[in-house]
């Protein structure tokens, strides 16, 4: 038998004469479970760590308050889609204001409105399906009213996010809406601007999408 053959043998015989020992049990994970209050402090709270900014509000009070804001960060106009619900709010709230940024309608097709997109608006605004309290995540459910494009060119993305749509996890999430039986070509998690990082680790924010994310949490 050869150095090698023999090597072997031994290491075999040494494990098979090894005792045997049980196997440790894991302890079986279980998922966060928050209460109301909790759960959408913990969702403010995380994706306010990604450097979102938040801002809690009411269901009247949030286009005055988004008005103040963008005039505060120095953002003189908003896409908006004006087939939604809080397209159809926006528009109406600021057209009672005495000082707004201008609305831009999406409501041509895209080939149109791309320049627009990229060059000609400060922010764009979209609904939110839901938000993820564990881990500080807007989810976004793109429609043809209201595509991906207009969470992802503008600069800045503000995001409505009813309190009651907060879940505790993205299981919750799927179980209670059946993604199973409604899952569209394009769910969206985001988790604050968009950022990247060199080999040096040096973070830079918007080179992938929007370098500012507000987000408006309506209760």
């Amino acid at each position: 038998m050869n150095n090698s053959a023999t090597a072997r043998a031994n290491i075999l015989a040494r494990l098979k004469a090894a005792p045997r020992t049980a196997v440790p049990e894991r302890p079986e994970w279980q998922p966060p479970v928050y209460d109301a209050d909790e759960r959408v402090n913990r969702f403010a709270s995380v994706i306010e760590a990604s450097h979102a900014e938040v801002y809690h509000t009411s269901a009247d009070a949030w286009p005055a308050l988004l008005a103040e804001v963008m005039q505060r960060h120095g953002l003189d106009s908003l896409m908006y889609a004006p087939g939604t619900v809080d397209g159809q709010q926006v528009a109406t709230a600021w057209g009672t204001l005495e000082q707004a940024p201008a609305l831009v309608p999406y409501d041509r097709p895209v080939e149109e409105l791309k320049d627009t997109l990229v060059n000609g608006v400060a922010a764009g605004l979209t609904a939110t399906r839901a938000a993820i309290a564990e881990t500080g995540s807007l989810v976004l459910w793109p429609t043809a009213e209201e595509p991906r494009l207009m969470s992802l060119l503008p600069p800045v993305h503000v995001a409505v996010v009813r309190a009651e749509t907060v879940v505790d996890t993205l299981a919750v999430l799927m179980a209670s809406q059946h993604w199973a039986q409604q899952m569209p070509t394009n769910v969206v998690l985001v988790s604050g601007p968009s950022k990247t990082a060199d080999i040096e680790q040096t973070l830079a924010y918007g080179v992938h999408g929007p370098k500012e994310l507000i987000v408006l949490i309506v209760h």
